[in-house]
Parts: structure tokens; C-alpha cells; sequence
């Protein structure tokens, strides 16, 4: 018999966490029988397309070069005929969008995932067309209980339509140049890491200057931050205004396990979020954390007993949060034992590929049930 085919969609690319969750779900559902297709832009970076190199993943891609564009839509849906899909998940709004109406055109079912941004909020015929995508897609899931009520708020549609299914990773062991070494760090030298691209809405700025605030009471600390983005040179500015040498930027890493290992503690300084990727890798690698209050961040460290939360853009409170774990090592062991536990009992890959593939088959055998129900039997985080 043979299996379905699956796509996949997202209009990006890039190392984002969007991005990984597509690569993981392709794979997973690769290794599970299904056949994976995963559509890419045309003139995209490359990075996701590497990652699916040698797995069997087919590659296929679009072009979207206008803001509304039916042309899109009609290439979709004959792709999706000629790969002859069963079902398209498309991966935040513009996918969403295109990948809906591509498979009312080609008859297909079709499934949207938002990841937590919520660009399409700004206007009201962004808002429009999302509401269009859900009305024609069988399934629609947000990465968090926030997000999902935001949609429902923001889309005027019924909470009980929209699905929660928490992201999931799959742990690398640390293997590489231990990142002390590179950093010359001493044995008497502490280190922070953070991860996330350099955007302003991922907090580090925060994080400096909170930074800032313990250098009288921890001079040894150091911080390292994986990522890349615009305001790297924003960051390192405020960073020599504040007279902080201990100050690294490191790009975009391929060794985030190694650098992770390598941590007193994670830092999250986030100012809104689903759910992190980096988040439960830190987890996994049983980093002391201590993380923005936003999005389903508290959900995932148990509302603090996994992990220190503090308010969302405080630097006076991140300093706090950071200093009392520095000053007490005891207690930061036993929360990144904490936090391990939970990320390996609920946060591997493995959960968030079964509970999407329990949508698709509710979809493939047309339960009676509407599938906008289902996450009180499937999706792990609306139990």
C-alpha cells in the first residue's frame, strides 16, 4: 500500500525555529513511511534544503514575488496534483494563505501551523486572508495557549477551533571545540549563553544591560550570544558603553550543543515567543535557565520549577534572577535536573511528530469528529 504524501511549506528558509520544526517533521515523517515533500522559495537561502540532503525529503520550489499573487497559488496546486499530495501544511501566514487556497484548488486537505509571530495582526486584510485559510484548511494548530488565544481574538473565530501542539527537538549530544577554550576562559570565569537571532524582539539588549548590573558582584561573568542578525553591531556598541569586555557574539553556530554544554546558565531574555526551540535544547542539555514570562516559556519549566521566569524586558529583575543562581550553584544544579527531566519526558521530537501526524490521519480517514476538536486527544499541551 502505498503511503501518503505529505508537504510541507514555508516561505523562508533560514536556521529559524520555523524552519527546524519543518525539517523535523519531514524527517520524521519520512522514517515513519510516509513521503515527505518539503516547498521551499525559489530564491531562498539554502539552509533547510541542506539539512533534508540524503534523507529521501523531495524538494520543491515556488516563487512568490508579489504580495498578492493567484499565480503562486495556481503553481502550488499543480504541484501538489503532480506530487499528487494528500495533505500541505503550510507554516505561518503567507504560506498559510497560499497553501490553502493552492489545495482547495488541487482538492486536496490542508493543515496551517503558527509559530508565533503575529504579522498578520498589523492590518486588516492580512487579517482577512487568515481567516479565509482557516475557513478552507482542516486543521489549524498554534505553538502556544497564547498564540492560539491571540488567533482566536485577533480572527474572531472560536477558540475550540484551534489546536495547541508544543514544538519538540530532537538532542544532539554536545561534539565539538569546547567553547571555554575558544573563549579563553578561565577556571574561575563564568558563562552565560543565549541563543537567538539579533532582533530586537529576542531581548538581548536587555540582557546586557542586565549584564551590566551584576559586573560589581560577578566581574568574572561572561556572555555568549548564538545568533545572527541586525543588531549585532547595536549590541556591541551598548556593550562598550557599558564598559563590558565580556561581551561575545558568536554568529550563527552549527555546534549550539557544545556551546550549551559549555553554560552556567541559559539565558532567554525574550519579549515574546512561543516556544523556543532554544528553550528546550537548553533544557535537554540540563541548563540552568532563567527565561522571559512569554508565551508557553513558563508552561515548559513548569511555572518555575524547572527554571527561573522573570518579567519580559526588566533588566533589574533578569539581574536579580542571574545573580541569585550564580551565588548559588546547588540550586542552579537542581533546576537544570529539573529541566532536563522534562524536556525528555515531554518535549522530544518524537511527541510533536506524532501529534501532528494524529491530525493527519484523522484528515486521511475523515473522521467524524471535526478535526478543529481534536487536541483534546492528541496534542499533548491541551490535556
Amino acid at each position: 500500500m502505498l503511503m501518503p504524501r505529505i508537504a510541507q511549506l514555508i516561505e523562508s528558509d533560514g536556521p529559524g525555529g520555523a524552519e527546524r520544526v519543518v525539517v523535523d517533521l519531514a524527517l520524521g515523517l519520512q522514517a515513519s513511511g510516509s513521503r515527505s515533500v518539503v516547498f521551499l522559495p525559489a530564491d531562498g537561502e539554502g539552509w533547510l534544503a541542506r539539512q533534508l540532503e540524503g534523507s529521501g525529503v523531495a524538494i520543491e520550489y515556488f516563487r512568490l514575488d508579489r504580495p498578492v499573487s493567484p499565480a503562486c497559488a495556481r503553481s502550488l496546486a499543480a504541484a501538489f496534483r503532480r506530487h499528487r499530495i494528500a495533505i500541505a501544511h503550510s507554516h505561518e501566514f503567507s504560506m498559510a494563505v497560499y497553501g490553502a487556497l493552492a489545495s482547495w484548488l488541487a482538492g486536496g486537505q490542508h493543515v496551517i501551523t503558527m509559530h508565533g509571530s503575529r504579522y498578520y495582526a498589523r492590518r486588516l486584510q492580512r487579517r482577512a486572508a487568515l481567516r479565509a485559510a482557516l475557513a478552507l484548511s482542516g486543521g489549524t494548530v498554534a505553538v502556544s495557549k497564547q498564540l492560539a488565544d491571540e488567533m482566536s481574538h485577533d480572527l474572531l473565530v472560536p477558540r475550540s477551533h484551534i489546536a495547541t501542539i508544543s514544538n519538540g527537538v530532537r538532542h544532539v549530544p554536545a561534539d565539538g571545540t569546547p567553547i571555554r577554550d575558544q573563549l579563553r576562559l578561565g577556571a574561575g570565569d563564568r558563562l552565560l549563553v543565549s541563543v537567538g537571532n539579533l532582533y530586537a524582539v529576542k531581548g538581548h539588549v536587555h540582557l546586557i544591560d542586565a549584564l551590566a548590573l551584576l559586573a560589581d558582584r560577578h566581574p568574572a561573568v561572561h556572555l555568549a550570544i548564538c545568533g545572527r542578525g541586525d543588531l549585532e553591531s547595536a549590541l556591541l556598541a551598548r556593550a562598550r558603553e557599558l564598559r563590558l569586555p565580556n561581551v561575545h557574539l558568536l554568529g550563527l553556530r552549527a555546534d549550539v550543543a557544545a556551546v550549551l554544554a559549555a553554560a552556567d546558565v541559559f539565558v532567554l531574555p525574550s519579549l515574546s515567543e512561543g516556544l523556543p526551540l532554544a528553550l528546550l535544547e537548553a533544557m535537554f542539555a540540563g541548563c540552568p535557565i532563567v527565561a522571559s514570562d512569554v508565551g508557553e516559556v513558563a508552561a515548559a519549566l513548569g511555572h518555575g520549577e524547572a527554571g527561573a521566569l522573570v518579567e519580559a524586558g526588566n533588566p533589574a529583575a533578569l539581574a536579580a534572577s542571574l545573580d541569585s543562581l550564580l551565588s548559588d550553584p546547588a540550586r542552579a544544579r537542581v533546576l537544570g535536573e529539573r529541566a532536563r527531566m522534562r524536556a525528555a519526558a515531554e518535549y522530544d521530537v518524537s511527541h510533536m511528530v506524532r501529534c501532528y501526524r494524529s491530525i493527519y490521519d484523522r484528515l486521511l480517514t475523515r473522521a467524524t469528529l471535526p478535526v478543529t476538536g481534536f487536541a483534546a486527544g492528541s496534542a499533548r499541551s491541551n490535556l
